[in-house]
């Protein structure tokens, strides 16, 4: 914690520009080892960027009222450091490509205008509640939905896919879209519902620390949300990375297998108090609560 309390906005755009500055000499001249310093810098700069955020998190904790990651400040860092997880997956998925000359210059820009608005105040923890329960409502929402549709997608491709190798295309008078296009619908809803849940997960954990200073793992709802973010990220790389999944039915049973595990968090969540207005206090809560009643009976038994 003493090593992550030392870093700097200068550590992560730092390691940014270097990596801009490599993948601009792409055309210039041959380096060996560009393509490993680009990864290298890119790693480099979203470990201290989310370690920078996290110590902040840490800080704004022991403020009084004040919002956990609530303020202008925070989350101009925090779209910037999205626009930078983005670029990263596109740099391991295309190594080829140069999208660094764009999307690069626009997370250090997003880092400029943090520094602008650092001396903003910051919201208090109720508002800041309030837009991360926003946040994470919405998102999850989103979720649900593009694994519905990666689902129905998912049963589209092989219902065509059966007719297709039985010979049955004017069986009950279907006309279905092509597999190819019914796969990249595939693709889209598995990495859309990944991105979504990461986004969904993380406003989730930030609504809890506003709300009672504490993360609730222990609740059913967030434990099975976990299980099918995790489910979700491993279905994305190995449709990434492993290119025979790219192709034929397992983009369609990997989406038929997200949309299991949506059901099995949705169940989680009906049946737990996930989402309450008024979740039971805990054992913090408690005795604070339990302190401050001794303290008004004393205080009414020495005015006695």
């Amino acid at each position: 914690m003493q090593h992550l309390s030392q870093i700097t906005v200068t550590c992560f755009v730092g390691s940014y520009i270097v990596a801009l500055l490599l993948e601009i000499t792409r055309g210039m001249f041959r380096l060996p080892g560009r393509m490993a310093g680009v990864i290298g810098f890119t790693a480099a700069g979203l470990y201290t960027h989310v370690a920078y955020l996290t110590m902040s998190a840490r800080q704004q904790m022991d403020g009084r009222g004040m919002g956990l990651l609530a303020s202008w400040y925070d989350w101009t860092l925090l779209l910037a450091l999205g626009v930078a997880i983005c670029y990263g997956i596109l740099l391991l998925r295309r190594p080829d490509s140069t999208l660094g000359y764009f999307l690069l210059p626009l997370v250090l820009s997003l880092i400029g205008l943090a520094g602008v608005l650092r001396n903003s105040p910051p919201f208090s923890r109720d508002e800041a509640t309030g837009f991360w329960l926003n946040v994470h409502a919405g998102s999850m929402l989103l979720v649900t939905v593009a694994v519905l549709l990666g689902f129905v997608a998912g049963v589209v491709y092989l219902v065509h896919s059966y007719r297709l190798k039985h010979k049955r295309l004017s069986s009950a008078g279907m006309r279905l879209p092509s597999l190819e296009w019914l796969q990249t619908v595939n693709r889209v809803c598995l990495l859309t519902s990944t991105c979504l849940m990461a986004v969904g997960l993380f406003a989730g954990i930030a609504m809890h620390l506003n709300r009672s200073g504490e993360s609730v793992w222990t609740n059913r709802g967030i434990a099975l949300s976990c299980v099918l973010f995790i489910w979700l990220v491993i279905a994305t790389l190995f449709e990434a990375f492993y290119k025979p999944a790219r192709r034929g039915r397992k983009i369609a049973y990997l989406t038929l297998a997200s949309f299991g595990f949506l059901v099995l968090a949705m169940a989680g969540l009906f049946t737990s108090n996930h989402g309450a207005t008024s979740e039971p206090p805990t054992d913090k809560a408690r005795v604070t609560e339990q302190a401050t009643l001794l303290g008004v009976k004393a205080k009414q038994g020495g005015a006695v």
